[in-house]
């Protein structure tokens, strides 16, 4: 597998691509990088986070536009 730390469930989040099964979508990590916001912001506003599922969400997202 590609992804170690994207999950797609189509019975979760309406199918949209998450950070390891928690109900957060990789576009939100990726909106927030977006926005500027530091990776340290973004831990603090989802502490179920880890610094890798930044880094895997932009590959995904840089993969996706490929």
């Amino acid at each position: 597998m590609k992804y170690q730390r994207i999950t797609v469930n189509p019975d979760q989040m309406d199918g949209l691509p998450c950070i390891r099964g928690l109900r957060i979508p990789v576009a939100t990590v990726v909106d927030m990088v977006a926005a500027g916001m530091t990776n340290d912001a973004i831990l603090v506003a989802y502490p179920d986070l880890e610094a890798e599922d930044i880094r895997e969400a932009l590959r995904w997202k840089r993969d996706d536009y490929k």
